[in-house]
């Protein structure tokens, strides 16, 4: 079976190592807050001005003027904080983050990024600040679903759609498997034990390299 969104986040949040700062982008990459790996020091960075977001607020716990970039509830730890949001943009332009953990609607094989706008006139265009981000962040990983839910492959051998930024993907992380972007293209390094190389390949319109370690994709029930 392949993961359930919290599975992916999950899955991208066991990567993260200690002392590294982290910008979550809106949609699945929020879940990140939710799955944090214990023993482990990690700021979490919201792009709308909040450094040590929490996870998901409990029904009782929601206070309405903390929210992530999304808009939805979040927590603050204690040591967190809560900046303007041009102090913010300096973290992300100023290259303070480590990592940015963004969604996306296509990612190349060349590890081009295209996240904020679609052809589909009924869904606008929203950039935010994934441009910033793109480049800003010292490496991007993108957390997505394999496949658009007509079953349309998102790893492209081009983005058909406007780009974010050009060659700044370094992994991703779907619920069939979790990927890297090399000089070869894209390399699984782990895969789901329900599907095949082949069925994945059919799943993907760029070529797929399998490494020579590849492992079971595997995630608690979270």
């Amino acid at each position: 079976m392949p993961l359930s969104r919290k599975q992916i986040a999950w899955r991208a949040a066991q990567d993260l190592g200690d002392g590294v700062y982290v910008n979550l982008g809106i949609g699945l990459p929020t879940l990140v807050a939710d799955v944090m790996p214990e023993g482990r020091e990690i700021v979490l960075q919201s792009e709308n001005g909040v450094l040590g977001v929490g996870p998901a607020p409990g029904a009782n716990e929601i206070d309405t003027d903390l929210v992530n970039a999304g808009k939805q509830p979040v927590t603050l730890l204690t040591g967190g904080s809560y900046v303007h949001h041009t102090d913010s943009f300096l973290m992300i332009r100023g290259g303070h983050l480590d990592l940015a953990l963004l969604g996306a609607f296509e990612v190349a094989e060349n590890g081009d990024l295209a996240n904020w706008t679609t052809d589909d006139p009924s869904f606008p265009p929203g950039v935010g600040g994934a441009m910033d981000l793109a480049v800003g962040a010292k490496e991007i990983r993108v957390l997505v679903e394999h496949t658009t839910r007509d079953g349309s492959p998102r790893l492209r051998k081009r983005c058909e759609y406007p780009l974010t930024a050009s060659k700044v993907v370094r992994r991703i992380y779907t619920d069939l498997a979790v990927i890297d972007v090399t000089k070869e293209g894209f390399v699984v390094r782990e895969m789901v034990e329900d599907i095949d190389f082949d069925a994945l390949q059919a799943k993907t319109e760029a070529k797929l390299h399998r490494a020579p370690d590849l492992k079971p994709l595997k995630a608690p029930a979270v």
